[in-house]
């Protein structure tokens, strides 16, 4: 702890504030420390062991509010005194601190504008044409010749680097102090670029800024035995960068204070080398010293002593010379206004912390790290977490870090949830270190906070999150995983599965497992262990464990199946963080092996599980799913035709018994995997297909003929015929989805219902039939491809499609206006949408004897569905019971818009067709805001001509709309409309 006045400095007090130009004034957060909105200079030098507020000067302006004259930069004004530091450079008379009053941060540099000296450092460490090493040599050398000069291009490469073309002659240093040399440079930046080389882009300039700071390193490392302890190199580089690093333009404050903390970077390895030269010094003097009188070599005890003292006197020498740095440039600079400032203080603190923990892993250093952890700027918070990091992964400091965990864990475990993602990852992994080394400091409700960020949308979040999950509940240990009823030895992850499917469960967010799933898969074992899985769902319990429940069993088999589409695709979740690039070579072998080992284990076992819950729709729907993801060939080449076999019978089965929606599209989903060509299993798989389509067509048939001969004969139909034609109609409609079912030739007698307009048929036996002839028509199509790529294409059959394609779209209108159901409206509204997309001019381009067959919106057709968007889509929102059912109504509805959109999007429609759509965008900016934007934008690179027309004729409504609508309220979303296009 460090003293100021008699008073105890503790960690949660705030830094002193002091009117400066770099500390405009911060309120306190209540972690100790500030928030991070504003940073500069700290207006006060720390001594050793005291703090006094004597130790205050004159604040210059603020940078940027106004002008810096050139009376002021070249000195006219009165400086403050010099404040005595602890340790203080032998030849640069009184330590200035370089108040240069320059120009304002951001003038450019440009040396580049001017004629570089050739022979130079800075021209030399730019263009790389020498290594490192030999550069530091060679000027070594000169500096042994005359270390005047030599020192003055070690200067001038500090001026240079920073962008500055002027020059710093033997004259200069012989008669001016530092600050005046600065004041005097800051006279020579041009005026009208703020590049420098630190920040400018390009290959050349990343190089230059790793090796300006290579060069610094080197430097020190090769002058570490004898040049920088002669008390004239180090004190004269140390005050130049130090004021430097004070000075109010930019490029010097950056580019010195990036000098100054790579140089104590290399005082601490000089530190580090000269700590183990003096512990073995001191082992050998100790050694020497206990010999007995007649062995002791008393000439040997005097060098060791003499050595010894030595390097005590280079330590304090190499501390004095970190302390004074830290106190004269971090101190001030890790508040600098430029956030790059205060991440080069934060990144290298953390690396001093890390190698000289005993000089610096104190918590009168790490209280700098725990206030900036409020920085407003990501960056900065990213580098506090990175330079704790190694500090908590270390067991040895982990009594040195209690102190700084107690006071600002809280600031760590809310930065998990920060808003910038690569910090929210550091500050997870930190937290996964407290969690290793200070266990007992997390609470439970700290813990919660990153569980709930295993359903992250940002995938790195998710998974870092999933590490700590990992960390907190997943750990081996001696517990006793039993045994099955039939004696079976349950897998050591048995206990880890159970706590899983607990954890989701209690998470109370289903059909999020995928991101569950995703959050852990890579970083977890038992998220591909199918054996334990099954186990759990197939075995028995024994007689010390407790069986699983329903709820539990159908999270077991949702994760299960998550794992398995995950592992074999090696896809994310869909809307987890951003678009995933190509996979590499590795993640494609990875996806490969993991499919065949699950495809192996699930040949075997799915049969089993299927009968074990074929009474159970939910759990049936996601265990059908499993052999999309399977690698088909393992049924032969593994001579696996009898599970194959026990499959097929199954999904027969299935097809026959069930009716539930999602269990039919799974089904079918299924079944076209299966039925893939090109497999050793078509054959088998298409003749199960067909004995499936049939037996589906003939329920059907029966059904539709038992009911119209009922409504024939005057009768009334009961419940159960009511069902059968529902049931069958939906299973015909779900098949016909995945599979082309227009052999069995139903469109007859599937339409005869559709454009019927007296039709009693049940409301979703109508909607079936709709969607049935709705794909009836999309096979047809892809027959009639077929035939012209086989050449065989006839007249007749383009007619005949023509003639279906133009009874079904009025058939669809008549139901959109008529039918009193709306259901069966937005199934006739969905269908026209699609169909409209699909035999569109593209046609043409595809196959140009189908051109016959394009279908052209007429103006009824086109008043008809904006006549439906406006009616069905923008509607008050209802106060439903359920967000989940309010959420499904939101998101049928912009299904409802996109499908309309698109048709203005691909140009199938007029532009002008959206005017009605554009004037409910700031009204809907919520709910459709995403989808008129993107429509207006595709719209405008489609048919510029139309869109600037369209947008003439709907100004006035959209002004109208607006001028109602923004009263009172934000006009973001207006200015943001008026801005992208009119």
């Amino acid at each position: 702890m460090q003293r100021r006045g008699g008073k105890r400095i503790r960690m949660d007090e705030p830094p002193p504030e002091y009117e400066n130009p770099m500390t405009p004034q911060v309120e306190s957060d209540g972690y100790g420390g500030y928030h991070g909105n504003l940073y500069g200079n700290e207006a006060y030098v720390e001594q050793a062991g005291t703090s006094s507020s004597d130790g205050m000067f004159e604040s210059p302006p603020t940078p940027g509010m106004r002008r810096i004259t050139r009376s002021k930069a070249r000195g006219q004004t009165n400086l403050p005194p010099p404040i005595a530091p602890s340790y203080s450079p032998t030849n640069t008379g009184t330590t200035t601190k370089g108040r240069g009053r320059g120009r304002p941060p951001g003038r450019k540099n440009h040396i580049e504008g001017g004629t570089e000296d050739e022979t130079s450092l800075y021209h030399y460490i730019k263009n790389s044409k020498v290594s490192l090493t030999n550069i530091v040599d060679e000027w070594i050398e000169s500096y042994k010749v005359n270390r005047e000069s030599a020192l003055i291009a070690l200067m001038q490469f500090f001026i240079n680097a920073a962008g500055c073309k002027g020059r710093i002659t033997q004259h200069m240093q012989a008669t001016m102090e530092h600050a005046a040399i600065i004041r005097r440079m800051t006279e020579e930046f041009d005026e009208e670029s703020g590049e420098y080389p630190l920040i400018m882009a390009g290959q050349t300039w990343k190089k230059f800024r790793q090796n300006f700071c290579d060069f610094v390193q080197t430097l020190v490392k090769q002058c570490q035995y004898s040049i920088i302890y002669d008390q004239f190199l180090m004190d004269n580089v140390i005050s130049l960068l130090t004021g430097l690093s004070d000075s109010q333009v930019r490029a010097f404050r950056h580019t010195a204070t990036l000098g100054a903390m790579k140089l104590m970077t290399a005082l601490v390895d000089v530190a580090l080398t000269v700590s183990v030269n003096l512990d073995n010094t001191q082992r050998q003097y100790e050694a020497e010293r206990q010999k007995t009188r007649e062995k002791r070599a008393s000439d040997r005890l005097e060098a060791l002593l003499g050595k010894r003292q030595e390097l005590e006197e280079n330590m304090d020498e190499i501390k004095n010379m970190l302390t004074y740095m830290f106190k004269s440039v971090f101190v001030h600079r890790y508040r600098d206004t430029l956030p790059e400032i205060r991440a080069i203080a934060m990144t290298e603190i953390g690396v001093w912390m890390h190698k000289f923990h005993a000089n610096f892993l104190d918590d009168s250093y790490l209280k700098y790290i725990g206030w900036t952890l409020h920085d407003k700027v990501g960056e900065v918070r990213l580098r506090c977490l990175q330079a704790l990091q190694p500090l908590y992964a270390s067991e040895e400091l982990k009594g040195k870090l209690e102190l700084f965990t107690n006071k600002f864990k809280d600031r760590i475990v809310a930065m998990t949830l920060d808003k910038e993602y690569d910090v929210a990852v550091q500050a997870v992994k930190l937290v996964i270190s407290i969690l290793k080394h200070h266990h007992e400091i997390l609470t439970d409700k700290d813990c919660e906070h990153v569980y709930e960020l295993v359903y992250s949308s940002h995938r790195a979040v998710a998974q870092a999150a999933g590490e700590f999950l990992n960390e907190r509940l997943f750990q081996p240990g001696d517990v006793d995983v039993g045994k099955t009823k039939r004696g079976k030895r349950r897998l050591p992850n048995t206990p880890f599965i159970r706590d899983l499917v607990q954890f989701f469960i209690e998470s109370e967010l289903h059909e999020h497992a995928a991101y569950l799933v995703d959050s852990l898969i890579e970083s977890n074992s038992m998220m591909k262990d199918w054996e334990c899985m099954t186990d759990l769902l197939l075995e028995e319990p024994g007689p010390q464990e407790e069986p699983l429940d329903n709820r539990q069993e159908t999270s077991l088999i949702e994760i299960m199946v998550c794992c398995i589409k995950q592992a074999a695709t090696g896809e994310a979740p869909v809307g987890r963080g951003p678009t995933r690039r190509v996979s590499s070579l590795r993640e494609m072998k990875q996806a490969g092996e993991d499919k065949q080992k699950l495809t192996e284990h699930f040949i075997v076992s799915l049969p089993p599980l299927l009968d074990k819950y074929a009474a159970d729709p939910e759990k049936l729907a996601n265990l059908l799913s499993i052999p999309q993801y399977f690698d088909l060939d393992l049924y032969t080449s593994g001579r696996q035709e009898g599970s194959l076999q026990s499959l097929l019978v199954k999904l027969k089965h299935i097809a026959q018994v069930h009716h539930e929606p999602e269990v039919l599209e799974t089904l079918a989903k299924t079944l076209e995997i299966l039925c893939t060509e090109g497999h050793s299993i078509y054959t088998r798989c298409d003749v199960a297909r067909s004995t499936i389509v049939d037996m589906i067509v003939v329920s059907y048939k029966e059904a539709i003929d038992d009911w119209r001969n009922l409504l024939l004969g005057e009768e009334t139909p009961n419940a159960d015929e009511i069902f059968n034609v529902v049931s069958s109609l939906k299973k015909v409609s779900m098949f016909y989805a995945c599979h082309n079912l227009n052999q069995w030739n139903l469109w007859s007698t599937l339409f005869q219902d559709v454009k019927d307009t007296d039709s009693v048929l049940p409301p979703d036996a109508l909607k079936y039939s709709l969607s049935a002839c709705f794909y009836c028509l999309l096979w047809g199509l892809r027959g009639l491809e077929v035939q012209h790529e086989g050449g065989g294409l006839t007249g007749s059959g383009i007619q005949e499609m023509r003639q279906r394609l133009d009874e079904f779209i009025e058939a669809a209108q008549m139901l959109i206006r008529c039918s009193p159901h709306n259901s069966i409206k937005e199934e006739a509204y969905v269908c026209l949408c699609d169909l409209l997309i699909v035999f569109s001019e593209q046609l043409s381009s595809t196959a140009p004897a189908l051109a016959e067959l394009i279908c052209q919106p007429d103006r009824n057709l086109q008043a008809l569905l904006n006549e439906f968007v406006q009616s069905y889509v923008f509607v008050p929102e209802q106060n439903a019971e359920h967000d989940e059912h309010r959420i499904e109504e939101l998101h049928k509805r912009r299904n409802f818009l996109a499908a309309y959109c698109k048709l203005i999007v691909y140009n199938i429609m007029p532009t002008k067709a959206a005017a009605d759509i554009f004037k409910h965008y700031v009204k809907y900016y919520n709910e459709y805001g995403d989808i008129i934007k993107a429509t207006l934008s595709k719209a405008r690179e489609i048919n510029k001509v139309n869109c600037a027309l369209t947008m003439c004729l709907s100004l006035n409504m959209i002004f109208h709309e607006v001028q109602k609508l923004s009263s009172g309220k934000s006009t973001r979303q207006n200015e943001e409309f008026f801005a992208l296009k009119l």
